[in-house]
């Protein structure tokens, strides 16, 4: 997808206080010391319980973004306590995930938990509910959490019918050249953009995604679904510019216009560690610019969740009323 401005992502930032930062780090590592498993159900328990300890500025500022995530879809939360220099070398195997907690994936869990519900997919990353972003040797030209070339933009799982409702993705460690950015476009800013024949076009259901390269060989394609619906004046989005395609001529030419229209809006955050970005996933592509890894245990490495806001409704694919939906 062509990127012809790159503007900075300026909007829903929150920085934190010396106090709150000090005040988050209190109090996940309080949750951390609870257990040393992340996929525990009750630590993923504690971890609710562990949100409403957190400073309530903070928690303010995340229940306003769930109510209204703005035109960006994005919010940015800065100085989390991340000590990078304390940090093991970056995990260089496809499907690395955090099972051991720590205190960045207590941060991590607590604040899914402020927003919804953890959930993860068996078939992506063994189901783990903490994942870990990082570039992998010879897997450089892959559309996946494990490339390192431009990541087209999506919706993250946009082929699933439980897609998660947030992204929450941490920097513990950026690239060497601080180079990598996380690409982001919302719906809500490009649809004025397009005329209201491609808008038609794309609320049918004309498009099929398949499913991403992290859930492996096998999985089914999403059935025939439009790109955009819900509210015409305010409308969620479901695509994955690397795996959806139009069934006619018509279709495919409304694609390549919405393509343009996010291009021209889309923003670029350059992570740093300590930043933690949550992504409206209804109304929020994203994806990543391209950068060069040197796989000497020092490579940009982000950690990531996911969230469902009303995890009942994907109760009949997640056993035991887990967090883990098995299809």
């Amino acid at each position: 997808m062509p990127r012809t401005v790159q503007t900075p992502l300026d909007e829903g930032v929150l920085d934190l206080t010396a106090s709150e930062s000090a005040e988050i780090c209190r109090v996940s590592e309080d949750l951390r010391s609870m257990s040393s498993e992340i996929d525990d159900d009750a630590w993923v328990a504690a971890a609710r319980t562990a949100w409403e300890m957190m400073p309530a500025s903070v928690r303010v500022r995340v229940r306003e973004f769930r109510r209204a995530s703005g035109p960006t879809g994005v919010l940015v939360v800065r100085g989390l306590p991340v000590d990078e220099s304390g940090l093991p070398p970056t995990p260089m195997v496809a499907d690395s995930v955090q099972r051991t907690t720590s205190g960045p994936a207590a941060q991590l869990m607590a604040f899914a938990c402020g927003l919804g519900e953890p959930m993860a997919f068996r078939a992506e990353k063994s189901g783990a509910l903490v994942q870990d972003v990082v570039p992998v040797p010879g897997q450089e030209q892959v559309q996946g959490n494990v490339g390192s070339v431009e990541l087209m933009m999506h919706n993250e799982n946009a082929f699933h019918r439980h897609r998660p409702d947030y992204v929450l993705l941490m920097c513990l460690r950026a690239d060497h050249e601080r180079v990598a950015g996380l690409s982001t476009a919302s719906i809500r800013e490009a649809l004025h953009l397009l005329p209201e024949d491609v808008r038609a076009r794309l609320a049918q259901p004309e498009y099929t995604t398949q499913a991403p390269p992290s859930f492996g060989a096998g999985e089914e394609a999403a059935p025939d679904h439009p790109v955009l619906h819900g509210d015409p004046l305010d409308c969620d989005i479901r695509v994955d510019f690397a795996a959806t395609t139009g069934r006619t001529a018509q279709a495919g030419a409304a694609l390549t216009a919405l393509s343009a229209a996010l291009a021209s809006v889309h923003r670029t955050l350059r992570m740093l560690p300590g930043d933690l970005a949550v992504v409206d996933n209804r109304v929020c592509l994203h994806g990543r610019t391209s950068f060069r890894p040197r796989y000497d245990g020092g490579d940009r490495w982000l950690q990531r969740t996911f969230v469902q806001v009303d995890l009942r409704s994907s109760r009949d694919h997640r056993p035991d009323d887990g967090h883990v939906l098995t299809r």
